[in-house]
């Protein structure tokens, strides 16, 4: 079969590896997310990747302790490389060549982030993990997301979820939320619908990058989606 999409950023959050824990990285979810990648990645895609930090320290964490906002931003951004060190070995433990690349140097775990280094490794066949998000306090993941797919020329933006997609309100706690299979930049920020955050989204749509949100939790949906099943909701301009 072949697959629809070239090259993707899969953006995943840090929340996602607590799997069934309430803090830090559950083995068994690390490991299920690293076969729904080696599974796309033997169709031949290109992957790039991007992870939150929120299972191990977030921003908002900061203040409650009394740690000023920049220096608390930071700390999240080395929370996330954690992850992608996490993520680097479940992949190659499956065979898949990576690499790690940093906004914030770390020579001795990871390569710095240089666009047109991350595009030779993703075009030699690795997949490429970028870790500290923009580098920059004040940007989130998703933004950092976003900004990499743009830099590396991702077809599409894919942000994994424990939803099958965008729905008008909270479909976990209300019954009768109503799902969307495709909905524009403008709607889902005029909805306040937080698929991701005012720039994430601003910047998807100035560069015309759509947006893929699914279901990661359910094994097998990434190759499903690379294959062009219709198992996301597509946030693009309409």
């Amino acid at each position: 079969m072949t697959p629809v999409y070239k090259r993707i950023l899969l953006k995943l959050s840090g929340e996602s590896l607590m799997g069934q824990q309430h803090y830090g990285i559950d083995p068994a979810a690390l490991r299920s997310f690293a076969e729904d990648v080696k599974e796309a990645f033997d169709l031949g895609i290109e992957i790039g990747i991007v992870f939150g930090g929120g299972n191990i320290y977030r921003g908002m964490q900061a203040e409650e302790m009394g740690i000023d906002k920049v220096s608390g931003d930071h700390m999240g951004m080395l929370a996330t490389v954690i992850n992608c060190l996490a993520f680097q070995n479940a992949l190659e433990s499956l065979g898949v060549p990576t690499r790690l690349l940093s906004a914030i140097r770390m020579e001795q775990i990871a390569e710095g982030f240089i666009r047109r280094r991350a595009m030779r490794h993703l075009e030699k066949g690795r997949v490429v993990v970028f870790g500290a998000g923009t580098g920059n306090p004040y940007f989130t993941t998703d933004t950092a997301a976003v900004l990499r797919a743009v830099e590396i020329e991702a077809d599409v933006v894919i942000k994994g979820t424990r939803v099958d997609g965008v729905y008008d309100k909270d479909p976990e706690k209300h019954a009768d939320a109503v799902r969307f299979d495709q909905i524009s930049y403008k709607e889902t920020l005029d909805r306040n619908l937080r698929v991701m955050d005012m720039t994430a989204i601003t910047m998807a749509s100035e560069n015309n990058k759509p947006i893929l949100v699914f279901n990661m939790n359910e094994r097998g949906n990434l190759r499903r989606l690379m294959l062009g099943e219709p198992v996301a909701t597509i946030v693009k301009d309409i």
